[in-house]
């Protein structure tokens, strides 16, 4: 019943993450949530090491892309200064946005992965997409209003799988 909302790989943050076992998966699209994930939700620039890694990554051959939740005039400066393509407003886990990004970019669904730090928006998300999910710890404790609530019901989730034993936080795989 929740297989949906179990991430395919679990990292501490996004510069944990293998991108090389990726890369040997044949992934060649990054899609990456914005908050929490890449910055907090109180920052309004990227830090040196995000850029660094996303320059890296690009640099590497995968197609980076911030896909956010987020409006536009909270992630088109991170888009800016990163130099990449994103996607603001994409209403995950709804399909719409994902489809588009197949679409655009002419990927098939086993060459992106969905990073981010909420279960019940990119973990889900992903996963109806058949996009390989990871996902990654919080950034900070600060969230939007809307996300506390998501929160709660991650903590169920998350609880049904630690009594199953397929989870435990902190206890990372890929």
């Amino acid at each position: 019943m929740f297989d949906k909302f179990y991430p395919d790989i679990y990292a501490r943050d996004i510069f944990s993450i293998n991108y090389q076992k990726l890369k040997e998966r044949n992934i060649k699209c990054l899609l990456f949530d914005l908050d929490n994930t890449i910055a907090t939700v109180k920052q309004n620039t990227p830090s040196q090491k995000v850029k660094e890694l996303l320059y890296n990554l690009e640099e590497q051959g995968f197609k980076v892309i911030i896909f956010s939740n987020s409006g536009k005039k909270r992630v088109g400066p991170f888009k800016e200064m990163l130099n990449v393509d994103a996607s603001y407003s994409s209403m995950k886990p709804l399909p719409f946005k994902y489809k588009k990004i197949l679409k655009i970019y002419k990927y098939k669904d086993n060459e992106i992965a969905a990073i981010g730090d909420q279960i019940l928006t990119d973990v889900f998300g992903a996963n109806c997409m058949n996009f390989t999910s990871i996902l990654v710890n919080q950034i900070s404790t600060n969230d939007f209003i809307w996300t506390k609530i998501n929160r709660r019901i991650e903590t169920f989730i998350l609880n049904k799988f630690y009594q199953k034993g397929m989870w435990t936080k902190g206890e990372y795989y890929d």
